[in-house]
């Protein structure tokens, strides 16, 4: 530590609290003995623990941030490093260390830029890249092979034919399907901070999402009970809601049913105070706890081996998250396993034409 440093004045405290407060970002501000002077509301919020004349490392459990106040105390030039924490969820800063000498009273100013947000989403751009990539490597090697046996030992093979040309449909309408839900999220991403404005009724919408669907519940066997109003007016894009509303119900038909059964599947649309609320429950095999925080991520699967059997892409409930989000509206997922799962979306509701 440097000797012979005067302590700060009040009034010089004040204006460093003063200048700290006006910052944009945690600033904490420490004398030549690297206790505390002052903490903006940023810096209060992000270490609850702060008091003024309290040493900061009581309440900073940094090693490389405390070497460094450390380094400028001795008479260093600025440092700066890395700080990061994994409880209670993972936060990344970049410290800078600074000295500021005011005619022989040292105050070291410590400031934090938050990093966590562009890291999470170089990560999220990262796993998006490669679960895409594995997504469509999967049925593109299948149809190569498959290519491959028809150009050579299956050339004049009827049999063979017969047997692989379906599944090569398949495959490349998997494809087909990943595309188009990537593109579609990709679209709606792109006019997330637009506010839909058009009148839209959700009870229209339900009626046309059924008449999609009533093949794909009559295949597999799946029992719909329907309680909704005759009108329920939102504020919203038709289009994207008809795509929430036929997402979850084709999720709850095709894997609402328990083993060996069929899907029963209710169907409420429910007028609030403020907003429509639409909810899917099945009857099904539920889901355990530690996958519902995840579902609305990109690719995750509760059951990866089931939803690609049936088709899916891994993208359905991401798509829905985005466009309830676009909606300024809520999604919200209950399930208990073994019995069944609930998905409720709740939408403002357009004033003029509740």
């Amino acid at each position: 530590m440097i000797s012979g440093m005067r302590p700060l004045e009040p009034s010089e405290r004040a204006a460093f609290a003063v200048m700290a407060q006006a910052m944009n970002a945690p600033v904490i501000a420490l004398d030549a003995q690297a206790r505390v002077l002052v903490a903006n509301s940023q810096a209060q919020a992000l270490m609850p623990a702060l008091r003024e004349n309290v040493l900061l490392a009581m309440v900073l459990r940094a090693p490389d941030v405390i070497d460094a106040i450390a380094c400028v105390a001795g008479g260093a030039e600025a440092q700066q490093v890395a700080w990061s924490e994994r409880f209670p969820h993972e936060l990344l800063f970049d410290v800078r260390v600074a000295p500021a000498n005011l005619s022989g009273a040292l105050v070291i100013v410590l400031s934090f830029l938050d990093l966590s947000e562009p890291r999470r989403l170089e990560r999220m751009r990262s796993d998006f890249i490669a679960n895409a990539s594995h997504e469509l490597r999967t049925p593109l090697a299948s149809l190569l092979g498959f290519v491959e046996t028809l150009q050579g030992p299956a050339r004049d093979d009827p049999a063979a034919h017969a047997q692989f040309l379906p599944i090569m449909a398949d495959q490349a309408r998997r494809m087909s399907r990943l595309i188009d839900d990537l593109l579609s999220l990709s679209r709606i991403e792109q006019t997330q901070h637009v506010r839909p404005s058009a009148r839209v009724d959700m009870a229209d919408i339900l009626r046309r999402a059924m008449d999609e669907l009533s093949p794909l519940a009559q295949e597999e066997r799946a029992v719909v009970t329907i309680n909704a109003p005759q009108n329920a007016w939102v504020v919203g894009d038709p289009d994207e809601l008809i795509r929430v509303v036929e997402n979850l119900i084709e999720n709850a038909i095709k894997y609402g049913a328990k083993p060996g059964g069929s899907a029963h599947v209710t169907i409420d649309l429910a007028l609030g105070d403020h907003d429509v609320e639409l909810s899917v429950q099945d009857e099904g095999p539920g889901i355990e706890p530690e996958h519902l925080p995840r579902l609305t991520e990109r690719f995750y699967r509760a059951d990866a081996k089931s939803s690609r059997a049936k088709g899916g892409t891994g993208l359905g409930l991401a798509i829905v998250k985005h466009i309830v989000v676009r909606h300024s509206g809520r999604l919200v997922i209950e399930s208990e396993p073994g019995l069944g799962t609930k998905f409720a979306v709740r939408i403002p509701k357009n004033k003029s034409g509740a």
